[in-house]
């Protein structure tokens, strides 16, 4: 790709999703803001917009619970993507049918052919996403802060959500095995084996990931009107990725699962492994850990990093992840919302905003358009 490149949905499709029955919206611009009261279903929009990638959305929602109340118990989303390749058909939908395993029982099509499983959609579209959920990200349990690493390294490497996904299932097959008194050793040595591998494949992932975003966050720093902010990844397999080989390291965890086996077994889950890493994040400025900082603070420190891995993937790519981002400005005085758009419009790749009042995105200008949302309809509220 080139530095040029960029990466938007020029038309959205929804069918039966949330409150909208049958939505058509064209995005002309690469700033997109959707405005309306709350509830009318601006944040419904991201989140289809979100499933277009592999993984369970921005919500985590069951997918029985994505169907429109009183239509089919079924629901389908579609985009027509600008890449650097031309445009793309994607897609992705469910009528009810099962969810297990990394296609989640839904369908995914890729111009027009049926995919195995919804990772293949990571080669056409990379996202980012804030909500008011993570506001308080920093002083919530690790798994959030696990989960929003996991965000930023798949934006970087599509892939690691495969990988994640992978040992998730490995680490379940083990669980149930290990619930029997007898169980098999062969199989277990075999999951573990798995397990180990892809254990090291995710922490390589995030040490190069984080590495990337430190390069980026130190570059911008002094222009940036978002603090910044200094990251580690806390994890028992992280630390042993970045002092030994993988081989090494493989055959350390192997070992470490098979002398945990009895442990495992009566917490009925692993208790070791990149499922309990944490992601640290320091208020640079201040020298404060971010979890301590106030609400403001965390949402600005969240907002810095975000735009920083946009531009770590820009450059490793050639273009920038389209971002969702729901409330983004609803807690940012004037000039640091002008600034927000500043950097989304020079990032170059389309970003989803929403906000209750019109006058929050007032210096979007022509790079942008701004959209009313009313219950289950959206219309283009001025001309960019």
């Amino acid at each position: 790709m080139t530095d040029s490149a960029t990466l938007a949905i020029r038309k959205l499709t929804l069918t039966d999703f949330r409150n909208y029955a049958g939505l058509r919206l064209r995005a002309p611009a690469m700033l997109v803001a959707l405005v309306g009261a709350n509830g009318a279903g601006k944040t419904n929009i991201l989140e289809a917009i979100s499933l277009l990638a592999p993984g369970r959305g921005l919500r985590t929602a069951p997918f029985g619970e994505l169907a429109r109340h009183g239509g089919a118990p079924s629901w389908a989303v579609a985009a027509e993507l600008e890449t650097a390749e031309g445009l793309t058909s994607i897609g992705t939908g469910w009528s009810g049918q099962s969810e297990a395993g990394d296609g989640g029982g839904r369908l995914v099509v890729i111009d027009g052919e049926v995919q195995k499983t919804a990772g293949a959609l990571g080669g056409h579209i990379r996202l980012l996403w804030l909500t008011p959920a993570q506001d308080r990200l920093f002083a919530g349990p690790a798994s959030d802060r696990r989960r929003f690493l996991d965000r930023l390294v798949a934006a970087f490497d599509p892939e690691h959500a495969t990988r994640a996904a992978v040992f998730e299932r490995l680490m379940r097959e083990r669980n149930l095995l290990l619930e029997d008194l007898r169980p098999d050793t062969a199989w277990l040595a075999s999951l573990e084996a798995q397990m180990a591998e892809a254990a090291v494949a995710i922490s390589a992932a995030r040490l190069v990931g984080l590495e990337a975003l430190r390069t980026h966050i130190m570059e911008a720093r002094s222009e940036s009107s978002f603090p910044w902010a200094e990251v580690a990844v806390e994890g028992e397999i992280e630390a042993l990725v970045a002092a030994k080989p993988a081989v090494q390291v493989e055959d350390e965890y192997r070992r470490i699962l098979n002398d945990s086996r009895g442990l495992d077994r009566a917490a009925g889950r692993s208790l070791r492994g990149p499922h309990r890493s944490d992601l640290a994040v320091v208020h640079g400025p201040k020298g404060m850990p971010a979890g301590d900082c106030s609400t403001g603070e965390q949402k600005a420190l969240l907002i810095g990093l975000v735009l920083a891995q946009a531009r770590a993937v820009k450059a490793e790519a050639g273009v920038a992840p389209l971002l969702l981002l729901d409330e983004v400005a609803a807690h940012l005085d004037r000039a640091r919302r002008g600034s927000l758009l500043e950097a989304l419009a020079a990032l170059g790749s389309q970003s989803w905003m929403t906000g209750t009042d019109a006058q929050l995105f007032e210096a979007i200008g022509r790079a942008g358009a701004v959209f009313t949302v009313e219950d289950g309809s959206v219309r283009e509220a001025m001309e960019t």
